[in-house]
């Protein structure tokens, strides 16, 4: 297993520092616009884009607003949302990866678990990422070369050996069918471990970062509802599965994650299955 960690690549860029700046104001704008929305769920129009995948217009509009902000600061960047899709990326200098709303059906469903999640990719190294939860006031940033932060306190993730010591995140999406997913939580729970979901994979990875949970693990999982987290992760100490192999930006993968000493344990528990699945859908 391929690991990316935080000390792989020093940030040398100054304009990497510069959109790191930025993206923390502009991510705080773009969740007081969704939590404006969130306030106002009652007006909303919900739309489905497939089994258990919703969306708002507030999905739309936040991502139209995310957009519009980088392609004034940055021309020369490239753009990949969860809802309006990819620009061109040829020649550009990187590429934002944006999901204005991770856990829309939570966030719809008037639960807290939602967040805005941005993250930047540079020469097919991930910089940084920042994820933003308005209505829980908490805002995760990393970048490489810094040290993580939560409302910029910093962040170190505990050191664990083995999954009975906390919660590990179990992500999940129907992409994946059931025969694939429930064996997989049988092996942790057989090993003494024990679950949890709430509905953001962006969330649940942040809370990986800030020592809440111990491992995280996802047989498919897009890059904009992981790569702000990941980079979070990094810049926390934490260490996880190389998900940008095989296309991942673009088609997905599979996730592992967790502190140094842990995740040869989860690999050993998950890794395996895990692996052939996201290869499958490759």
């Amino acid at each position: 297993m391929n690991l990316k960690e935080q000390g792989e690549c020093v940030m040398t860029d100054s304009n990497i520092s510069q959109r790191f700046e930025f993206v923390q104001v502009l991510v705080r704008q773009a969740g007081d616009l969704a939590l404006d929305y969130f306030n106002r769920l009652q007006t909303l129009t919900i739309k489905s884009k497939g089994l258990q995948d919703m969306a708002s217009e507030a999905d739309v509009d936040v991502e139209a607003m995310i957009r519009e902000r980088i392609a004034a600061s940055y021309p020369d960047d490239a753009f990949l949302g969860e809802e309006s899709g990819r620009s061109d990326v040829e020649g550009r200098a990187g590429i934002w990866v944006v999901d204005p709303i991770d856990g829309t059906q939570p966030f719809i469903s008037g639960m807290s678990g939602w967040c805005v999640s941005i993250a930047f990719v540079q020469n097919g190294v991930l910089q940084f990422g920042v994820v933003y939860a308005p209505a829980r006031k908490e805002l995760f940033a990393g970048c490489i070369g810094t040290t993580a932060t939560l409302n910029d306190v910093a962040l170190a993730m505990r050191d664990h050996e083995s999954v009975k010591e906390g919660l590990v995140a179990a992500g999940y999406s129907p992409r994946v069918k059931p025969v694939h997913f429930v064996p997989a939580l049988e092996r942790l729970l057989d090993a003494g471990g024990m679950f949890y979901r709430d509905g953001s994979g962006a969330l649940n990875l942040c809370y990986l970062a800030a020592g809440r949970l111990i491992g995280f693990f996802e047989h498919h999982i897009n890059s904009w509802d992981c790569l702000g987290a990941l980079a979070v992760i990094q810049a926390a100490g934490g260490v996880h599965s190389d998900f940008l192999e095989n296309d991942g930006l673009w088609k997905g993968n599979y996730l592992l994650a967790g502190s140094r000493s842990l995740l040869p344990e989860l690999a050993r528990i998950l890794g395996a299955e895990l692996r052939r699945d996201a290869l499958l859908k490759a």
